[in-house]
């Protein structure tokens, strides 16, 4: 008897799936596929119910009669192995970045003659609603707010985008690009001081109040699943933190990063060209501790910042503070940098990582921004922050637009390098 595979990722069953299973089952023995937790996490695509719930529940399928753990979106661990006569899949995927995983498998099932079947992909209004019950589901905060840590654990780096609207955080959630046969994107979002002061006209000095920045990530959070990282400047006094870190929580954010710094907030990048003043180590552990006392899960994250480095204090100023921050509490520690060399950045991961093999690392390579990833991940870097180059992108190109408008008194000119407003609306999650 032939065998047929098919690979399903979901965690509700409906009449596509269903579609896939009685089409398979013309062609021979069904054997289905259960993306793992991990290549699932990894690929954005969190489930909702656990690995052995999602086998049970693709067992219980009419005509399935395996299920095997598939642990890579690209199938190589299991069409060298199980050598089905025929990969069943839909037809969504011969369009897009998913086309690069049909690609992979096609050239798979050449190697000993299987054959790819692509099936109609299944559109209906009971589909669709699943779809989006399932989506609403991932924004929910207890599904969202963990995700972090479990991209920490299983990534090799966690990569984050900021963003500062609702818009922005369709440009996170959305982009997926194929590069070099696999599919990449960004795993989380940042919600930076800077940029949401910018995008408000204000100045980056802890000006805009925190009902304000909750409603920039409300505005997110409405229409997004990835996890986010919440800029929280210094965290205010310690007696407001606590009721921030509460906040925060409740509403799914998986973390803050707030720096050791006190006083009127200045940006970092500034360094000592104005006056900043930072905490002690004692002011800024009562902080952490009194954070970490005031959460209720496991979940939520309190990222130390560490500003030694742009206020040239020096290395082992640094070192000191990453100790007793860890000690304090602190779920992971960002070291911050202005030069555009990454040599001090690398050295204090080194040292850092020879003391503790474990507290997340978190670096912002604005300024040393010729450092790449795998550098990073080498040095022991866990999540990594593009921290306001969609904002400062977006600046250039608008500006520019309003300019050639007022000197050509028309729309015309610009029109070349502006995005199809059609291109636009796609993004938006349509009920």
């Amino acid at each position: 008897m032939k065998t047929v595979y098919t690979c399903f990722c979901t965690d509700v069953i409906h009449d596509g799936h269903l579609n896939i299973i009685k089409e398979a089952k013309k062609r021979g023995k069904v054997i289905v596929g259960c993306l793992s937790d991990e290549a699932l996490i990894r690929y954005n695509k969190f489930p909702t119910i656990s690995q052995e719930e999602r086998i049970k529940l693709y067992k219980d399928i009419d005509g399935v009669e395996e299920v095997v753990i598939q642990n890579n979106m690209l199938y190589d661990d299991v069409i060298p192995i199980i050598q089905p006569d025929y990969v069943v899949h839909g037809d969504n995927w011969l369009n897009g970045p998913e086309r690069a995983i049909r690609d992979n498998v096609e050239e798979l099932l050449k190697v000993y003659g299987g054959e790819l079947v692509d099936i109609p992909y299944t559109r209906n209004e009971k589909v669709k609603k699943i779809d989006v019950q399932l989506r609403e589901k991932l924004a929910m905060p207890e599904y969202r707010r963990k995700r972090l840590r479990q991209l920490i654990s299983i990534a090799p780096v966690v990569k984050v985008l900021e963003a500062h609207s609702g818009l922005t955080g369709l440009i996170v959630e959305k982009t997926v690009i194929e590069h070099d046969g696999k599919l990449d994107q960004f795993d989380a979002m940042w919600i930076s001081s800077l940029c949401d002061s910018l995008s408000k006209g204000k100045p980056d000095i802890e000006l805009v109040d925190m009902t304000s920045r909750f409603r920039t990530i409300d505005d997110i959070m409405e229409v997004t699943t990835k996890p986010i990282i919440f800029d929280g400047d210094t965290g205010g006094l310690t007696e407001h933190f606590v009721y921030t870190v509460r906040t925060l929580e409740r509403m799914g954010v998986s973390a803050v990063i707030i720096e050791d710094k006190k006083g009127l907030k200045k940006n970092s990048l500034f360094g000592t060209e104005v006056e900043q003043t930072q905490a002690t180590i004692e002011e800024f552990c009562e902080k952490i501790a009194a954070g970490k006392k005031a959460q209720l899960t496991d979940d939520f994250m309190i990222i130390a910042r560490i500003e030694s480095l742009i206020l040239e204090k020096g290395m082992e100023d640094a070192l000191k503070r990453s100790r007793a921050f860890v000690r304090a509490g602190a779920d992971g520690i960002m070291i911050h940098s202005r030069k555009k060399d990454p040599a001090e950045i690398l050295e204090f991961c080194d040292r850092f990582r020879e003391e503790d093999k474990v507290t997340p690392i978190v670096v912002v390579p604005s300024s040393f921004n010729t450092i790449t990833e795998e550098e990073l991940i080498k040095h022991g870097v866990n999540i990594v922050i593009y921290a306001n180059q969609l904002t400062r992108s977006a600046f250039p190109a608008m500006q520019q637009t309003a300019e050639d408008i007022l000197k050509y008194h028309r729309a015309k000119e610009v029109d070349d390098r502006l995005m199809p407003i059609n291109n636009i609306i796609t993004l938006i999650n349509e009920l």
